[in-house]
């Protein structure tokens, strides 16, 4: 995993948490065949969740979180 990546993705405000579980699922959406949001080249070396943390960091991928209201 790309540090600079990782940190670029938490500055975005998303509990870290959230911010996994929602990078991790884009990772598997990407290595399930999903086009890329931002710019891969073929002989690219980056893994998917590093693809998916710099895809929230530019605000490509915008994570949800359910409301608990309390609960």
């Amino acid at each position: 995993m790309n540090d600079e990546y990782l940190e670029l993705a938490k500055n975005k405000g998303y509990d870290v948490r959230a911010l996994i579980n929602g990078a991790s699922k884009r990772a598997a959406e990407l290595a399930q065949g999903g086009r890329p949001l931002v710019p891969v080249l073929p002989q690219d070396s980056r893994s998917f969740l590093d693809i998916a943390l710099l895809e929230v960091a530019e605000g490509k991928v915008v994570i949800q979180t359910p409301d608990y209201d309390g609960y």
